[in-house]
């Protein structure tokens, strides 16, 4: 069976710019932030999403008419969404009050059913991830189901290789260090994977909220970081592979959200201020002849006036 191929989404995905940051590293290493708020939801979760929902048409799993199930934040389950839009199939969103109501609102005009956990006092923390992923699991199992799986499913990386390679060709030259939040570890594995591909071999170092610090001290916690510091060891990130864990003050990634608008035009969302939080640090360790590269993970307008009042 041929794989499922809308025409548009293989020419709207991926190709995003990258950017070099003049103002806010002007002193140290360069800093290079790949821009993925430029896919068609405004989020890198755009190239998993297609990735796993063709390659299950490709496979039988999915057929025009079913359904398919993922609990999220609101980021990969948008994309999802979307891409259920071009394909005849019908979304359902476990997500929850603790991740931003544009996301939420952006998943319904897709066209999805959107199940919202209540959460406590509107932080993210593990024991609502668990519930998100128990009611997600609830529904995969009815008739006619599929589990889109973005911890589990190897096309969720694979998805995320060509991030690396753009990279790659697009700055030229010896990468130093690529850094990044992780949630699921997809997108820090599949880049790093396109990476390698193109014969770059940068130091690996994955980034973490130091308000829920699983990683570097094995004690998760409530934070306002979306998409990242689930409570969990990411199931595809190889921590052998990993030069460095990092933990970030998420206080910190916000007024960097606030600094990049403001002083390099770029207006990104918490976990892509964490992710520039962390390059710049590292650009100063390393000095002014390193390169460091992160990801812009997504826009800022999926956040609302809490990105810029934090």
């Amino acid at each position: 069976m041929a794989p499922f191929s809308d025409p548009y989404l293989e020419h709207a995905i991926g190709g995003t710019p990258i950017v070099q940051l003049k103002n806010l590293a002007p002193s140290s290493g360069q800093v290079w932030v790949k821009i993925e708020s430029g896919n068609p939801t405004g989020s890198y979760k755009d190239r998993m999403a297609y990735g796993v929902v063709k390659n299950a048409f490709a496979r039988g799993d999915l057929k025009t008419g079913d359904r398919m199930v993922e609990y999220t934040g609101g980021s990969t389950g948008t994309a999802l969404a979307h891409v259920a839009a071009r394909c005849g199939i019908k979304f359902i969103a476990v997500s929850s009050d603790a991740f931003a109501q544009s996301k939420l609102d952006a998943m319904r005009a897709y066209g999805a059913e959107v199940i919202v956990i209540p959460s406590e006092e509107r932080k993210i923390k593990p024991e609502l991830i668990a519930a998100m992923k128990q009611k997600a699991y609830e529904i995969a199992e009815e008739p006619n189901t599929f589990y889109a799986d973005q911890f589990g499913s190897p096309d969720v990386i694979e998805g995320y290789v060509p991030v690396g390679q753009e990279i790659a060709n697009q700055i030229g030259a010896d990468i130093d260090v690529f850094c990044a939040a992780v949630g699921t570890g997809g997108a820090f594995t599949g880049t790093t994977k396109g990476l390698n591909h193109a014969g770059q071999k940068p130091d690996l170092i994955a980034l973490e909220p130091l308000q829920s610090p699983f990683l570097t001290t094995g004690q998760g916690g409530a934070h306002r970081i979306e998409g990242i510091g689930l409570g969990f060891t990411p199931p595809f990130l190889n921590l052998d592979r990993c030069n460095e864990i990092r933990a970030i003050d998420e206080n910190e990634a916000f007024q960097t959200c606030k600094k990049l608008a403001a002083e390099e035009g770029i207006f990104c969302g918490p976990s892509t201020g964490l992710n520039v939080t962390a390059a710049l640090e590292i650009a100063v360790e390393r000095g002014p002849d390193s390169v460091t590269v992160t990801l812009g993970c997504d826009h800022g307008s999926k956040y609302g006036q809490a990105l810029l009042t934090s």
